[in-house]
């Protein structure tokens, strides 16, 4: 669905977060979708904003829900992505579409915060900030895979760690129980939500900022052989497959899927050489947001 087509009573529900975290299944489960648009496998599948148009179960009223790519999928780059997500955020803002809500969902079968959920939640964040926080949930998923017990201590955990700058600053939390009456349970009744003030949409319109110069473009701002270490393990894994395999069709998939990462490991690094912010503007750049 295009912005174009957005109606101005429509209410957004944006849903982000880390690929594989349940993002995808939480909008099917809420608009009642049969489950093919659900993606598994190697290949991360929500590689595009996803629109899904549905009703509130209470008011009757329509919501669209966005589903966006995560920041470690397997063939674009983070910068890439965040770039997505920027337009659309700023097409959103400039035709004040009601963004009501923003769902992040975090897998509650995740032991650890590893490096690239670290990230994740950070580019959130900052993409977020401070003003959109009471428009925020964190949403926990796949409650059915672990203990009781060992995910609230999970959860507990997170909350005062990971999680706690945005619960103060008025996140809420939330279990996803799989179903389409726990999805409704979160989104709420929105009723006259005021939209949500995202930081990286006001930073792009109103400060000018090119998207490297925002805080979740800083925030970005990594090492490219740290960037693009996961990819690099996926293409080995590729070509382990191919040697494997007996089917000459399945070999040839394998292989381009093989070549296009491998060209988007290139232009990552060069991407990322081009856009990389001297040391002395991100110094800059970080008093002049706590001014």
């Amino acid at each position: 669905m295009s912005q174009r087509n957005r109606q101005s009573e429509d209410r957004i529900v944006a849903v982000m977060g880390p690929t594989g975290a349940g993002k995808s299944t939480f909008i099917d489960r809420a608009t009642r979708q049969d489950g093919g648009t659900i993606g598994h496998g190697l290949r991360s599948f929500t590689n595009d904003i996803r629109t899904v148009r549905a009703n509130h179960p209470i008011d009757g009223r329509p919501v669209v829900f966005v589903d966006t790519p995560g920041f470690d999928d397997t063939y674009k780059s983070d910068m890439e992505i965040l770039t997505m997500i920027a337009d659309w955020l700023v097409k959103t803002y400039k035709n004040k579409s009601n963004l009501t809500t923003i769902i992040y969902v975090h897998d509650i079968t995740d032991s650890r915060m590893g490096g690239s959920e670290r990230k994740s939640l950070l580019i959130f964040a900052t993409l977020c900030g401070q003003k959109a926080m009471p428009n925020v949930t964190i949403v926990t998923t796949k409650w059915n895979k672990v203990r009781i017990e060992e995910g609230i201590q999970r959860e507990q955990e997170l909350k005062a760690g990971y999680w706690k700058d945005m619960i103060d600053a008025g996140c809420g939390t939330a279990h996803f129980e799989g179903t389409y009456g726990s999805a409704w349970n979160i989104i709420g009744s929105l009723g006259n939500k005021n939209g949500a003030q995202v930081e990286l949409a006001h930073e792009i319109v109103h400060s000018k900022l090119p998207l490297n110069e925002t805080q979740a473009g800083i925030a970005l701002d990594e090492d490219p052989k740290e960037l693009n270490k996961s990819r690099k393990e996926t293409a080995r894994r590729l070509r382990g497959l191919a040697r494997n395999q007996d089917n000459d069709q399945v070999v040839q998939e394998l292989n381009e899927q093989w070549a296009e990462l491998d060209e988007k490991i290139r232009q990552t690094s060069r991407q990322l050489r081009e856009i990389k912010t001297p040391f002395t503007r991100r110094v800059r750049l970080f008093f002049k947001g706590r001014s």
